[in-house]
């Protein structure tokens, strides 16, 4: 399989993305993931991971948020959770592989189950969207330390934890799993993208 270049991957950001605003926002954010992923990665106990894989997840893993975007500018909130299925598509339409497909649609928070999508009602078609291989759940994994929200901030790994107790312990105890696999990333080190975001890792414990 051939993995898709950095440069490659923004070419595709640039074309999909609606205005250079949401470009910067979500490109940006990948590049951050990245760059926590890649902190990550220089574990010796993480060398065996496929990193060039890894890092093309973390730079696709965000771009059906553009398809979110309306024709006013503005992303439909309501359907977020629609994101990953919807760059799952894109990159089908481009041309990539279901591997490089699944890590638009197997990141979303630690993993979306059937029973989940049908007792809560969510919009998307019934299915377990779980990050399965080790480069897929390391993605997932860095993704939950930045937000694109306004301002947008990095989290810490307490942080973040605290968000998912309200959507079930089960929840919590995904992510702690995630924590002894992968570690904690220091967030007070430099992160490629953080001088796009202020210079600081805002948020971040």
């Amino acid at each position: 399989m051939r993995i898709p270049s950095p440069a490659e991957i923004q070419a595709l950001h640039e074309k999909h993305a609606p205005t250079t605003e949401a470009f910067t926002l979500v490109h940006t954010h990948c590049e951050i993931v990245w760059g926590v992923a890649e902190q990550l990665l220089s574990s010796p106990r993480l060398a065996h991971l496929d990193a060039e894989l890894v890092r093309a997840g973390c730079l696709l893993h965000d771009i059906g948020v553009y398809r979110l975007y309306g024709n006013d500018g503005r992303l439909d909130h309501e359907n977020y959770i629609r994101h990953g299925l919807l760059g799952h598509e894109i990159l089908e339409a481009e041309g990539f592989p279901e591997t490089l497909r699944r890590f638009c649609s197997h990141h979303t928070g630690v993993g979306l189950t059937r029973h989940g999508i049908v007792s809560q009602g969510l919009p998307l078609p019934p299915a377990d969207y779980l990050a399965v291989t080790e480069e897929e759940r390391l993605v997932m994994y860095a993704d939950k330390f930045h937000t694109k929200s306004r301002p947008s901030a990095f989290l810490s790994p307490d942080e973040y934890a605290t968000y998912l107790r309200r959507f079930g312990e089960d929840k919590v105890t995904a992510f702690r799993n995630l924590r002894a696999e992968f570690g904690d990333p220091d967030l007070t080190e430099p992160v490629p993208g953080i001088e796009a975001e202020g210079g600081a890792a805002t948020g971040a414990a």
